[in-house]
């Protein structure tokens, strides 16, 4: 009998696009930017997949979800097949569908992606998480109760995952989370537009289901410190994904004028509060005609973008270094510039200037050029002298990133610290210095990415697991 031939696949080379908001409307709206995947675009994206035996995709998931296997259902059209494997491993497939910088992670790895462009790993499981959340969640099996209890102090990515991973494992998981709603950084953090806050609460309730406990205007360090929880509280262990809060500034004259926000408080107030909606909602929030963000990451660019939104007329990043530079991803700065967001390259703010009455009226500014590579390859900007020059804004935002929030480190004994305040644990296992604690995400590592954090999160929750088992 003949051999019959396998028919070779044909390779599609361009992601299928993603729908997207028109950007002159979507830049005066709050409205989420891209619009997802239909059911047809999801199954001809997961049909480009070359199902590779290796999976070299999954060496850049830092959760180490098993990218074919949930991509392959979805080509297959059995959605709730590839949710349930999705969620294996991700507590929060539709936070990671949307923020995660994939590009970076699982499709750099891609096989395709080495003379096309890779599979869009983000958008399907996107589109499998929202249609999961549009039919109604699965329940996930849960192991039978082990009596052990845990604390988990901050409820941002790190703290969600630790919980849920924990959670079914039949440990009894509380989180305390100090402001009035969970979610952390994925609420206060990343604007509407690119996050929006029912996909989070969706999330966040998914976690109840197994059974977590969530406290929120619960400020640890405040009304129990971590000592107290495990001597008084009677916890096992206890996880500290506290996150990176504490704003840093420029340390240049005028900051401290009326008109200069940090991006954590300028974010906080527009996504948490919902300042957009004033006086609608409680928290109000000064825009004026021309606003510079002073940094090029995912934050400053959140910021940037959120500043035409709420009204203003003219949104500059302003960043020392170079375009080729910017750490904020390619999407994101594709984004903010068809938007209409403004960049001034190669700028480093000497002054912020100031009128009778405090509030900002300009900034001083000086051009750079680039040095030559340091030891790491780093070109830093270097001054050129004479060229000062004001910049003509009303308000200033700085994102030049952001620290460990001090409060929990320094209320807790025997916590070893690094120079900068952050949480010496290791990153194999989330361990601290002390039996019991275990930390993980910004908190130790300093500000990262959402899946980032949710790695340590699942990392620690192993740990706390073996370590409750008395392994």
């Amino acid at each position: 009998m003949p051999e019959v031939k396998k028919e070779k696949k044909q390779i599609i080379p361009e992601k299928n696009p993603m729908p997207a908001q028109d950007p002159a409307e979507r830049a005066r709206n709050f409205s989420e930017v891209a619009l997802g995947y239909s059911e047809e675009a999801a199954v001809a994206e997961a049909n480009r997949c070359l199902m590779c035996k290796n999976a070299p995709c999954r060496q850049g998931c830092p959760v180490e979800v098993d990218i074919p296997a949930f991509i392959k259902l979805a080509a297959e059209r059995d959605f709730a097949g590839s949710a349930r494997k999705l969620k294996e491993k991700n507590a929060l497939p539709a936070v990671c569908g949307r923020v995660c910088p994939q590009e970076n992670q699982c499709e750099k790895y891609c096989t395709l992606g080495k003379k096309h462009q890779p599979v869009g790993i983000g958008r399907i499981e996107r589109f499998i998480a929202d249609w999961e959340l549009a039919q109604g969640v699965q329940k996930q099996d849960i192991a039978p109760a082990t009596g052990k209890k845990v604390a988990v102090v901050g409820s941002g990515p790190a703290g969600l995952t630790c919980a849920a991973d924990l959670a079914k494992l039949g440990h009894s998981v509380t989180i305390f989370e100090a402001l009035h709603v969970a979610g952390g950084v994925l609420m206060y953090g990343i604007p509407e537009f690119r996050l929006p806050k029912a996909v989070v609460q969706a999330e966040v309730e998914n976690l109840k289901k197994l059974g977590v406990e969530i406290q929120v205007n619960a400020v640890v360090g405040k009304f129990a410190t971590v000592d107290e929880l495990i001597e008084e509280g009677g916890y096992d262990a206890v996880f500290i994904g506290t996150g990176a809060g504490l704003p840093y500034f420029m340390q240049i004259p005028g900051e401290n004028a009326c008109g200069v926000y940090s991006a954590n408080e300028f974010l906080t107030r527009t996504n948490l509060m919902k300042a957009y909606s004033f006086p609608a909602t409680d928290t109000p929030i000064r825009v004026g005609r021309k606003v510079a963000v002073l940094g090029g990451g995912n934050v400053a660019m959140d910021s940037a973008r959120t500043a035409l939104r709420l009204g203003a007329e003219e949104s500059w990043i302003v960043y020392r270094r170079s375009k080729v530079e910017l750490p904020a991803r390619h999407e994101e700065v594709e984004h903010a510039g068809e938007e209409g967001v403004q960049f001034a390259f190669l700028t480093y703010p000497t002054r912020i200037i100031y009128d009778d009455n405090y509030w900002v009226t300009g900034m001083e500014c000086i051009r750079c050029e680039l040095g030559e590579p340091d030891a790491s390859g780093r070109r830093s900007p270097v001054p050129i002298k004479g060229s000062e020059y004001i910049m003509d804004v009303d308000t200033v935002v700085v994102a030049i990133g952001q620290g460990p929030n001090p409060l929990v480190p320094r209320t807790t004994k025997g916590l070893e610290l690094s120079r900068k305040g952050n949480i010496v644990a290791s990153l194999e296992t989330g361990a601290t210095s002390k039996p019991g604690v275990y930390a993980g995400g910004d908190v130790v590592t300093g500000a990262a990415t959402v899946i980032l954090a949710m790695g340590a999160g699942r990392t620690a929750a192993k740990s706390i697991h073996a370590y409750l088992s008395g392994k």
